[in-house]
């Protein structure tokens, strides 16, 4: 089932009864893959009602390039779903459903999160993630909401927002798809040459390379090493970071919970990965 606007779906959603029923909510920007797959597989398991959203999100691209040239597929995702999947719904509004005159979201302070990593490079980019989150919340009000750890600065973000800001949402995160080379699925790799997806598999090579050499040495001279192994592929690094992965600040200590976050350009298409340690 198509659905374009907030007052259908929530009245669909209200007809199932929310006091009995498990929503689970998947957000995406459409052009499914199978990574997108499983996490509706996974909602449509743990829920009464799946509600996948597909909105390509303008206020979190701060490259108007980038907002142009994403892939819109929409007739090709819907019949990606019917083969898949049963107990969902489609939610694909336009902007003014989303931002409407009425939106009442002030931005939060997302301090040192939003400072690193993508939010170094990509100013405002997760602000524009939370405001649409934060919108896409109040609208479908869901359970659980399930997300990707291949955008992982994301998920800590998202999990951040909702505790405090109070929604009372279970955050879901489900592990990064890969082809059988390792390359992390992505809407992005529609762009893609062959030869390409060929060159992007440094960043899996890479961050493989870190993790089998964490107690080997420092940090320090584990990020040089990793740079330096980066940079014999043809792809060329935007950053290279090992960070703690709760808070993203810089660790020393490779024995508790981190990870290894890459951000690179394979021709004119920006790649993200990472791997926890």
């Amino acid at each position: 089932m198509l659905v374009k606007t907030v007052a259908e779906l929530r009245d669909i959603l209200n007809e199932t009864n929310r006091v009995s029923k498990r929503i689970g909510f998947v957000p995406t920007m459409g052009a499914l893959h199978e990574g997108h797959l499983r996490l509706i597989q996974r909602a449509s398991q743990e829920n009464d009602i799946v509600v996948v959203s597909i909105f390509v999100n303008p206020s979190q691209f701060n490259n108007k390039d980038d907002l142009k040239l994403y892939p819109r597929t929409l007739e090709k995702d819907l019949s990606f779903l019917e083969k898949q999947v049963n107990n969902y719904l489609v939610f694909h509004p336009e902007v003014s459903e989303i931002y409407p005159e009425s939106d009442d979201f002030r931005p939060i302070n997302l301090g040192y999160l939003d400072q690193v990593l993508e939010g170094k490079f990509r100013p405002g980019h997760f602000q524009g993630v939370v405001h649409v989150v934060h919108n896409l919340f109040r609208i479908v009000q869901p359970t659980n909401a399930y997300f990707g750890q291949k955008d992982f600065q994301q998920l800590v973000i998202v999990k951040y927002m909702t505790k405090k800001l109070g929604f009372p949402i279970e955050i879901v995160a489900c592990e990064t798809l890969r082809d059988p080379s390792g390359l992390a699925m992505s809407s992005r790799n529609m762009r893609l040459s062959e030869v390409e997806k060929v060159d992007a598999l440094i960043i899996w090579e890479t961050l493989n390379f870190v993790r089998a050499n964490k107690f080997n040495f420092s940090q320090t001279e584990l990020k040089r090493l990793a740079i330096h192994f980066f940079e014999k592929g043809k792809l060329k690094l935007e950053y290279l970071e090992i960070v703690n992965s709760e808070n993203l600040m810089e660790t020393t200590d490779l024995s508790n919970s981190s990870v290894c976050c890459i951000a690179a350009y394979c021709g004119n298409v920006r790649l993200i990965d990472n791997l926890l340690l």
